[in-house]
């Protein structure tokens, strides 16, 4: 049996795309995308991974069309009110990680009472990422530190990123064949195994997740050390 990771991490790229090869409306690839997040957080859970965290709206896609921009916002309070009592009974606990500070009170809203509603789940962590870009993690983290007087080193600054409370995702995934992190995780994913994928998002099904986790498992960190070092220490798991 293969060896889930901790941590998965996922750029759900392609939705635009996946809907104009069909002569649909960009919008129609988005909610075909939510479909496929739930099958994906529903596989991850029943394979073990004990966070996953996905890059649903990043802080440059409000250069986008208007229309699309609106009906994102619309497609996430939708998202909201029908995932949220199923996830909450699967015992996934939902966070929406990003700058609140541009969205809407109504969003801001909606997105507490997702969060409220999951808080006490164990069984999976589903970070959401909304307005979020790496640079900017990094950036609130510093301001942060900074405000509060603090020295700023490795260790603080890792302490005051947005997603300190989980591990660093131990493989991040990309789909749609494009082969960059696009402002994901920057801070988080330095020693991120990565995995890219030709398919468009909405149709990345549980498979196409297994074998990302294959490639992963096949795979030998050594984070810095060398392979004979890993391999004197057996009792070190080459996943962790």
């Amino acid at each position: 049996m293969l060896q889930a990771p901790r941590h998965i991490a996922i750029v759900m790229d392609g939705n635009g795309r996946w809907a104009q090869r069909r002569f649909l409306p960009r919008l129609a690839g988005h909610k075909q995308g939510v479909n496929a997040l739930r099958r994906c957080t529903q596989a991850c859970a029943q394979r073990g991974v004990a966070v996953l965290t996905v890059f649903a709206f990043s802080s440059e896609n409000w250069n986008r069309p208007v229309d699309e921009v609106s009906g994102l916002l619309e497609l996430l309070a939708l998202a909201l009110s029908r995932e949220v009592p199923q996830l909450r009974k699967d015992g996934v606990c939902v966070r929406f990680v990003g700058d609140r500070a541009a969205l809407s009170a109504k969003v801001r809203s909606g997105l507490e009472q997702a969060e409220a509603a999951t808080a006490h789940n164990t069984r999976l962590v589903l970070n959401v990422c909304f307005n979020y870009g790496g640079r900017w993690d990094i950036a609130q983290a510093a301001a942060a530190l900074a405000a509060r007087g603090e020295p700023i080193t490795e260790a603080s600054l890792n302490a005051a990123m947005s997603l300190s409370a989980v591990p660093d995702p131990d493989l991040l995934i990309r789909t749609g064949g494009e082969m960059r992190l696009s402002n994901f995780l920057l801070w988080q994913a330095a020693y991120s195994e990565l995995f890219f994928s030709d398919k468009l998002w909405p149709d990345f099904d549980e498979a196409a997740l297994d074998e990302a986790i294959a490639d992963y498992s096949s795979r030998q960190r050594r984070f810095g050390k060398t392979s004979e070092q890993i391999l004197a220490a057996p009792s070190q798991p080459l996943h962790a």
